[in-house]
């Protein structure tokens, strides 16, 4: 049976590497990091044991995330060759990279360029307040930090994803605000494939004393940002953190129609464990919605790929 396009909803079958989970920034809702000095980087040979029985397996995407090393750390240098190693590694074994790693320079994206399929960054939120709570001890929080790197992504026609972080202390003026900074960056560059928006979701290891943000406000929320982003930005939402089945199906028809990388483990919301494709398909069915898969580079991007990348991409376009 044909699928009805504009019934349709798109996950990417991933697994998330994490190179390591130290983070020089403290942020208090944070449920990943760990203090510098405290975790063992990943090696290549433990990656690859992790990678090679997911051969067999229907996973196309490989999310490198990792913690952030201070840009003038002395381990900087090794931290970024560890990640792009990563990357190498993934592509090498078959595997479709995308990297979320924090703020990176213009040099370091445009070599991570040549070994991922698109990459990304949240926003969060650019209300210059959260640098006096929720981001007092998180240097790379920086508004303007953070918009560089969608201008950076742009210039360098790198496939990206960005998002939102709902309920951390900002306003709904903070929300619009942001998505229209995205819009605009999108209407110069038009490089933005996702926009997530996330609720924040209490975990075990945060200092961050809030309740999480309303799942029901969620779908007017999506309904607002559909206003506001160009058509061809897809909204993203994350199917573990929204709890009740019933109110995931209204998000879609509010206007998400992305679920994201669906992987064994949340590792930003260990505490959220992901609800996996059949799930989410006997979810979805009833209330008419198709859940197919998808490549972490969307078509219309394809051409901004080197041919070394193109060729992985168009096997696996084939494949799924």
């Amino acid at each position: 049976m044909p699928i009805n396009n504009s019934r349709v909803v798109t996950y990417s079958p991933a697994y998330t590497i994490v190179p390591t989970y130290e983070c020089f920034n403290r942020c208090s809702y944070c449920n990943f990091r760990t203090e510098p000095g405290k975790n063992p980087w990943m090696n290549i040979s433990d990656a690859e044991s992790i990678l090679k029985p997911l051969q067999t397996e229907k996973v196309c995407e490989i999310l490198i995330l990792s913690g952030e090393v201070h840009p003038h750390s002395p381990k900087r240098q090794e931290w970024f060759s560890r990640i792009y190693d990563l990357c190498e590694l993934a592509l090498s074994m078959g595997f479709l990279p995308h990297t979320n790693a924090g703020p990176l320079s213009f040099a370091e994206m445009q070599k991570l360029k040549r070994v991922n399929v698109s990459m990304g960054l949240m926003l969060e939120q650019l209300t210059p307040t959260l640098l006096n709570t929720v981001h007092r001890h998180a240097p790379s929080k920086l508004p303007e930090v953070r918009l560089q790197q969608l201008e950076w992504a742009g210039e360098l026609q790198i496939p990206f994803t960005t998002g939102l972080l709902l309920g951390i202390g900002e306003t709904a003026d903070d929300w619009w605000e942001t998505l229209a900074a995205i819009s605009e960056f999108h209407q110069r560059y038009h490089h933005i494939q996702e926009v997530i928006l996330q609720p924040h979701s209490p975990g075990n290891q945060q200092s961050f004393n809030a309740p999480p943000f309303n799942p029901h406000e969620l779908p007017e929320v999506i309904a607002k940002a559909r206003e506001i982003l160009p058509a061809d930005i897809t909204i993203q939402i994350p199917p573990n953190l929204v709890k009740d089945d019933q109110w995931l199906v209204a998000c879609i028809e509010a206007g998400a129609r992305d679920l994201g990388g669906i992987s064994p483990k949340d590792e930003v919301n260990p505490d959220y464990p992901h609800l996996q494709e059949q799930l989410l398909r006997q979810i979805l069915q009833p209330a008419g919605w198709e859940l197919i898969e998808r490549l972490p580079v969307y078509p219309q991007f394809d051409y901004w790929l080197s041919e070394e990348l193109q060729t992985p991409v168009r096997w696996w376009r084939n494949t799924l």
